[in-house]
């Protein structure tokens, strides 16, 4: 069994040591947020892992992941002890999860003692992403069929509930940090869930053939891969809207979003060439293409123009798909 490590270690050391090792993608972007919106981004992705560790653990009943979820909440609200959740959590995640998520939910004293040095309104905002997002995807536990999702809105709730809300989460947590951005991003608040809601329909997209593999469409019913594409494009519109709102010389947040966003384009983009692929790897970007991209947007995110330039031109797959 993973153990915790000891309160003498730094919990700054820590977070950045599992950040790394649980994903790679938010290793890369979360570190060109300005250091206190790192710390508070970082310690929300860990928070949010632990829930898709508990919910993706395939032997586990829709019963024990209610169960394991509700502990996770009560421990992140204050209203149990974090033990309560860990022993039990690990022992019957023993043998379904790697060695990295383990050792995360061993360590969610950690992530914890992180989460409450935060300011009240950081807390809250966190809070309410992690219950909605834990109670959502239980929520969609019982649609994990290949008959796919129900309609477009059922659809749209579900790609809310695991990254709409995350893109609420964040701009949440901007607002408190940049007061020009609260200003600004005022009466526009749905770009948010537009912003997560793209990056999870091209992860859908992406990851088609492994989940239909394994007996699971997050698809909605009646829609070709076609009108999936066209609805994702829409979409990117909506994130490439929210990130120009975004202030110019918050430069740390521009190229945090803007990362995630262009990633998804050229992604989307692959995918609109192919008109059929059997695993996620052949529409995967090849390690030299993300990290020429992210150079790339050291240059691009301080431009409103030339950020909507790479949209427009790394997009066009898209658009001659959609045209053809």
């Amino acid at each position: 069994m993973s153990k915790a490590r000891p309160q003498s270690m730094s919990d700054m050391a820590y977070q950045q040591s599992i950040l790394g090792a649980v994903s790679r993608t938010f290793a890369l972007t979360i570190p060109l947020l300005p250091k206190a919106l790192e710390t508070v981004i970082g310690n929300t992705y860990l928070l949010c892992r632990i829930i898709d560790t508990i919910e993706d653990a395939p032997t586990l009943s829709i019963e024990a992941k209610q169960d394991l979820s509700s502990l996770f909440l009560d421990a992140v609200l204050g209203k149990q002890p974090v033990d309560a959740f860990v022993s039990p959590c690990l022992h019957a995640l023993e043998g379904h999860c790697n060695a990295d998520e383990r050792d995360l939910i061993a360590n969610t004293p950690t992530v914890l003692r992180i989460f409450h040095r935060f300011s009240e309104n950081e807390r809250a905002a966190i809070s309410r992403c992690v219950e909605i997002m834990s109670n959502g995807m239980l929520r969609f536990h019982d649609k994990q069929t290949l008959a796919g999702l129900r309609d477009l809105p059922e659809f749209e709730e579900y790609c809310y509930v695991v990254a709409g809300v995350v893109g609420e989460m964040l701009t949440s947590v901007f607002a408190l940090h940049s007061p020009a951005f609260a200003r600004a991003i005022a009466g526009k608040e749905y770009l948010a869930i537009g912003f997560g809601q793209a990056l999870q329909m091209t992860n859908i997209l992406k990851d088609s053939p492994e989940d239909s593999a394994r007996g699971v469409s997050w698809k909605p019913q009646g829609y070709s891969q076609l009108a999936l594409l066209a609805i994702a494009d829409q979409k990117l519109a909506e994130a490439m809207d929210y990130i120009r709102v975004i202030p110019s010389n918050e430069v740390g947040i521009r190229r945090f979003c803007f990362l995630a966003l262009g990633l998804a384009v050229l992604t989307l983009s692959k995918i609109a060439d192919r008109s059929h692929f059997s695993r996620g790897n052949e529409v995967k970007l090849p390690r030299r293409t993300v990290w020429l991209f992210y150079y790339f947007t050291l240059i691009a995110a301080r431009s409103d123009y030339v950020m909507q330039q790479f949209c427009t031109i790394a997009g066009r797959p898209i658009k001659r798909a959609l045209r053809d």
